[in-house]
């Protein structure tokens, strides 16, 4: 099996540079500052250890690299250095919803992490692939077997890998070109205003939580980026509403950033408001309910559900599906049952 030359990265230890800058330096961004001091490291570089917090001026977290750096400044830059390892072929079984010789499509379960990083080496999706095919594509990376485009961890349903380059950029760009329609599936809480909608903002990350990310007004200095979603209602429940939805753009965490700012967050979600801090709004009899859904939902209520698009390889028109999992399907059962009771 050839994927036994795939590999992904691992923090091995962190280099530590700490820069003064002098009383004669130039003002300039801190960004441009850097790179011109630390050899054969980019602006790019800069600006993913300015998210993940690894770049320190005066005991402060660097949140920008826009920021201009000031005379007697004391800098600390701290590099990870990476070492490749194997993507190792792991027998994890799989929902297959379709294969050919250039694609091949899941219906990942919600706990499954989609492709190795730091701190997970094993168990994910791209070791599974590389256990199921004797070939993957690496466009997107050596650590990146096959992956195409991404699932929260916790959110389950369609997810489409390639089996060799040409396919693998063909379904990159018709992602890009929003020429693959989405689906998803949400239980989101409380009842919507209009049974039918589209949700337009920009999206970027979180000024108080780099991990996550808020509607924003300020395209530029915010370096947030178009979202746009629809929904229909489906069905409504007593404080639960089954969504339907379609994603037009693809930022990460979309729906849920969304919804959440309508103040109807996805059931479940830790992250943006669709756990245990409802159900203050919730009276006695609804509380006992939610508490029996909520032991069945580990995670946000959020599913995958259906794509259409035309086959990068054979042009033919592909209609997929990923069945409701059981989870979302257990607690719709239990709202029908509270109603029908």
């Amino acid at each position: 099996m050839n994927s036994k030359n795939l590999l992904y990265q691992e923090t091995v230890e962190t280099q530590t540079f700490k820069i003064i800058v002098p009383k004669k330096a130039k003002i300039m961004r801190i960004d441009a500052f850097i790179t011109s001091q630390i050899s054969g490291v980019s602006r790019t570089k800069v600006q993913e250890l300015i998210e993940r917090n690894l770049i320190i001026r005066n005991d402060e977290y660097i949140k920008k690299a826009s920021t201009k750096i000031k005379k007697d400044d004391v800098i600390t830059v701290n590099i990870p250095r990476l070492k490749r390892l194997q993507v190792e072929p792991e027998n994890i079984p799989l929902d297959f919803i379709y294969e050919d010789d250039d694609l091949i499509v899941i219906n990942k379960p919600p706990g499954l992490v989609v492709h190795p990083g730091i701190g997970n080496r094993t168990g994910t999706l791209a070791n599974a692939l590389a256990h199921h095919c004797t070939t993957l594509s690496n466009v997107g990376g050596e650590y990146r077997p096959g992956i195409v485009h991404r699932l929260d961890k916790d959110t389950s349903g369609i997810i489409i890998a390639a089996k060799n380059n040409i396919a693998h950029n063909l379904m990159a760009k018709k992602f890009e070109k929003r020429e693959i329609k989405k689906y998803y599936l949400a239980l989101v809480w409380g009842k919507l205003k209009d049974s039918s909608g589209k949700i337009i903002t920009n999206i970027g990350r979180s000024r108080s939580n780099r991990q996550k990310f808020s509607v924003v007004s300020d395209n530029v200095k915010n370096k947030s980026k178009y979202a746009e979603t629809h929904y229909e209602v489906l069905e409504e429940y007593d404080f639960i509403s089954l969504v339907k939805i379609r994603i037009i753009t693809g930022r990460t965490h979309q729906i849920r950033v969304h919804f959440s700012n309508m103040n109807h967050p996805v059931l479940g979600d830790t992250d943006y408001g669709g756990k245990m801090k409802r159900f203050k709004t919730l009276i006695p009899r609804h509380r006992r309910i939610a508490i029996e859904v909520m032991d069945n939902i580990h995670r946000q209520a959020l599913h995958s559900y259906q794509m259409e698009f035309i086959h990068p390889i054979t042009n033919e028109l592909m209609k997929l599906e990923a069945p409701i999992p059981d989870d979302i399907m257990t607690a719709i059962s239990i709202m029908k049952r509270d109603e029908n009771s």
